[in-house]
Parts: C-alpha cells; structure tokens; sequence
C-alpha cells in the first residue's frame, strides 16, 4: 500500500496558550490522519493531561516537535499555509481551506507541507503571515472568530477529503434488504386499496387517481421488500381491525 499524502503534511502552532486547544487539535489529527504536530513557544502542558483529554493519541502526542521560532518550525516546508481571521490590507493571496488542501497535497511528493495556526488571542502576527505561501480565511458570517481547534479540524477535514483517505468505513445494514419484485408491489397496492375503501377513503373521490398518486409515491420512495412488507402489514391489518370490530 502506498503512503497517504497526509504523512507530509505538518500542523504547526504558534505560541498556542491553552493546553486544551493543542489537545483538541491532536484529536482532529487523529481522526483526520495527519500525525506531524510542531509547537513554537508553546504553553507548559503534560502530556498525560493531553492524552486524558484527546483519548487514544499517544502516538501522536509522543511525536510533538518543538521549536523556539517559527522559521525553525517550517524550515523543511516546501509550501506553508497560514490560517488567519483578519483580512490584511497588503495585497497577499487569500484562498478557502478547500483551495489551501488542493495545493498543499499537489506538492506532497516532493516534500514537507504545512497548516499554520496563532495564538488563540491573537492569532497569527504580520512577521509570521509574510513568511507563508498563502493566507488561508475560512469562511464564516461576521462573527469570523474561530477557536483554534475548530480552525484546525475544518482544514485537516478538507486535506482528508482532498487525500482520499476517508478509511473508516460505514458498516452496512446488519439484515440488508433487496428491491421488491413487481409482485410485492402489486400485492401491497391491492391490500393498501382494499383498506382504504374499508375505512371508506374513496367516498367522495375517484379510487383509480388516489390509487395512482399512490403509486407515483410509492415508487419515488423506492422502498426496500423489508419496508414495503411493513407498509403492506399496516394496510392488511386495517382491514382485519375493522373486521374485529364488526
């Protein structure tokens, strides 16, 4: 099996202050399969408080790298991506996190990749912004404040997406059912009519058009023969409760 383009890819934090946010951070690594985490001057955190609340990401969390600058950070990036809120008056390239995984994974192959995120108060700084390929805004109302973490798991989801490496797989229906056969449709039109006319439905209308509404609706519905049986179930048992009442 060949490596997931998202074994280039680096989150890089600078100057975090909340050890939940890195925690938090860490969690949507695992679920979005990046494993590369560096932190510029971050806070004091332990690393079991970390794990306790990012469960199951050891792995990552032993990993960490830490640098004292930014540029140490990023030094081996060939392109880098910086997240921000604010919109600089400097002409800079401004994409969406979709545009900033579709480039960032073009050049995977060829090396180290990176996602930016400031300080949670503060968030990235100019000398930081000037040093990135492109600045990243993720688009929201006029409320653009993001926590990091939720900054950090929408651009890992969009670089998951973009890598095709949506692995977990959804376990399919434990008693998977097949389409119905034409008989099993007939065979509940004709008990869904037959009930119908026993709770005198039909009275005041025309039964052929409420019998073919019912079938251009049963049909756009597209049931399976396990909820068509149940339908079916439900309009023969009308019949036989009117019977016992009688």
């Amino acid at each position: 099996m060949s490596e997931s383009l998202l074994s280039s890819v680096v989150v890089v934090l600078f100057e975090p202050q909340d050890p939940v946010n890195i925690a938090a951070t860490i969690r949507a690594m695992k679920n979005m399969g990046v494993t590369t985490l560096r932190l510029v001057r971050p806070v004091e955190y332990d690393v079991v408080r970390l794990e306790g609340i990012a469960h199951n990401t050891m792995d990552l969390i032993e990993r960490i790298e830490h640098f004292d600058s930014f540029d140490a950070a990023v030094a081996d990036c060939i392109r880098v991506a910086g997240f921000t809120a604010r919109r600089r008056a400097a002409k800079v390239r401004v994409i969406d996190p979709k545009a900033a995984a579709s480039e960032l994974l073009e050049v995977a192959p060829e090396g180290r990749v990176a996602l930016v995120f400031g300080r949670e108060d503060s968030g990235l700084p100019n000398d930081v912004l000037d040093r990135v390929n492109a600045v990243v805004n993720i688009p929201t109302t006029d409320h653009a404040s993001l926590n990091l973490a939720q900054a950090a798991l929408i651009a890992l989801y969009e670089l998951h997406l973009a890598a095709a490496d949506a692995t977990r797989t959804i376990a399919p229906p434990r008693k998977d059912s097949p389409p119905p056969t034409n008989e099993q449709f007939e065979q509940f039109f004709t008990d869904a009519e037959r009930s119908l006319a026993a709770i005198e439905f039909f009275k005041t209308r025309f039964p052929e058009h409420i019998m073919r509404t019912l079938r251009v609706l049963t049909f756009r519905a597209a049931p399976n023969a396990r909820e068509l049986s149940l339908m079916r179930a439900m309009a023969y048992e009308v019949v036989n409760y009117l019977k016992r009442k009688a």
